[in-house]
């Protein structure tokens, strides 16, 4: 086991001072499973006022007796490491907070009050000796078996922190274990708990299942046990409900199978969350049944359910707007000989072009979801072709540093035929080396085109709109090759 230099500092001082400690917790799970820990926690008979004198450079600012000490570390991990003194809770009235918390006498009764067995192992160090499992709860085995089991009575855990009901199937979904059949038992008939608990701890716990790599798996024990309908109850709504001739799934397995994929495929949260409510009005505007049923504005419906869910969980303003409209667009039409490009590029304004790549995943999560063989057909990458193709600034005369009012004022000019030409001059001028784009190279070159004839002029901007269109010609072969599409 390596630990890190930190935490044996921090845990052999309080040794050398007469004190127990001990790394616990999460970490100790990470370090048996051969994952990195992402916080360190450790545990001692220590009490705050005590820790304060031994570890100066400490703040204590809770009611949990809770001393945060601050390394020298450049590891963000090991900068700042939560030492708690050994403690006991209390009835929770309201399903959230202990009533009271108090010092436990020993490590057995701190962590007696932990949630799951695999997150109440001890790791104690000693100098010169290596390190030793302390497992007063079987999480040791649990970790072998692949099982979350609660500690101690299930019910009594669920009772004490109702979020516990989401954390057992958080658990299970990140790190691919079953739960425990007297825990899962515990979690269906304690699951309208969950509704004591605030909208934003519910949120945080569903996106770290949304997050995991067995999401799909997660949100289905959450529909099995009871804890959904607490949580997104309008997916619910589409169990058992069948779609048309285009669909061979019913709309909650739809949806269910297009965020496995988006999990899958490793896609972002809004991406993952997308995916997820994407068809989630689709038991509310169907009409009739079997083969030709239809769903019309399932989408535009969608989004304001969306928009609802959303903001009932308390997402952020900026992922609740993204979502939304990845959810308004999915539906989008695209066949390659039928859509223009006028069409395509009014979709990347409505989407906007810095969602255009979410938007097509969500596509193929949909795809994936519908039951067919490949989540990115040529017609979907001809789509990304023509969503670069219009994106790109165009090649035009507009990119030049002079206008043609700036022609005519130097030249003394009136608005002709010849403003154009000498225009699509300069342009050739900047394509043949984009440095040339200055106003005082080009008004440099004003002087001289003065002093050509009409004939002259005539034929140097032919020559140059024959360059243009190659490189037009050339950047869009470029693009196609890109995306695979002729």
């Amino acid at each position: 086991m390596i630990i890190p230099k930190e935490i044996k500092d921090i845990i052999l001082k309080l040794n050398k001072a007469g004190f127990e400690a001990y790394v616990v917790g999460g970490c100790v799970r990470d370090i048996l499973t051969g994952v990195d820990p992402k916080d360190w926690d450790v545990t001692t008979s220590a009490k705050p006022e005590e820790l304060r004198k031994l570890f100066p450079k400490s703040f204590y600012e809770n009611k949990f007796y809770t001393v945060t000490v601050q390394t020298n570390s450049k590891n963000p991990v090991l900068k700042e490491i939560e030492v708690t003194t050994f403690r006991s809770e209390t009835k929770y009235t309201d399903k959230r907070h202990p009533d009271e918390i108090k010092p436990a006498k020993n490590l057995k009764e701190d962590l007696a009050r932990r949630d799951f067995t695999v997150n109440a192992l001890a790791l104690r160090l000693r100098s010169g000796q290596a390190p030793e499992i302390i497992d007063h709860f079987g999480g040791r085995k649990d970790l072998e078996d692949k099982l979350i089991r609660a500690v101690g009575n299930p019910a009594e855990r669920f009772d004490e922190d109702a979020l516990r009901l989401m954390r057992a199937v958080r658990f299970a979904a990140t790190l691919g274990f079953a739960i425990e059949n007297k825990t899962l038992e515990a979690i269906r008939e304690n699951a309208e708990t969950l509704s004591f608990i605030s909208k934003e701890r519910i949120r945080d716990e569903f996106l770290k299942i949304a997050m995991s790599e067995n999401a799909a798996q997660g949100l289905e024990l959450l529909r099995e046990n009871g804890l959904l309908k607490f949580i997104i109850p309008e997916l619910e709504e589409g169990y058992g409900v069948g779609q048309n001739k285009h669909h061979i799934y019913d709309c909650y397995t739809h949806n269910l199978l297009s965020f496995k994929y988006a999990a899958q495929k490793g896609f972002n949260q809004q991406v993952r969350i997308a995916a997820l409510l994407h068809d989630v009005a689709k038991p509310r505007v169907k009409r009739g049944n079997g083969p030709n049923s239809t769903f019309y504005n399932h989408e535009v419906v969608g989004a304001k359910m969306a928009a609802q869910i959303l903001d009932r969980l308390r997402f952020s303003k900026k992922d609740a707007e993204k979502i939304v409209k990845l959810v308004r667009y999915h539906l989008f039409y695209y066949n390659v000989d039928e859509v223009t490009e006028s069409s395509v590029r009014r979709l990347v304004r409505n989407v906007g072009p810095e969602n255009m790549e979410e938007l097509l995943q969500v596509r193929m999560c949909d795809r994936i979801g519908s039951g067919v063989p490949k989540a990115e057909p040529y017609k979907l990458r001809h789509l990304k072709y023509v969503i670069d193709k219009v994106s790109q600034d165009p090649i035009s005369v507009k990119m030049l540093k002079v206008s043609g009012n700036d022609i005519m004022k130097l030249l003394k000019i009136k608005p002709g035929p010849k403003i154009g030409k000498i225009l699509d001059i300069l342009l050739g001028k900047v394509l043949d080396d984009p440095k040339n784009n200055t106003k005082a190279f080009l008004e440099k070159q004003l002087k001289d085109l003065s002093e050509l004839s009409e004939k002259e002029l005539e034929k140097l901007a032919n020559e140059a709109k024959d360059k243009r269109q190659k490189l037009e010609i050339k950047r869009d072969n470029m693009t196609k090759s890109k995306y695979w599409v002729t």
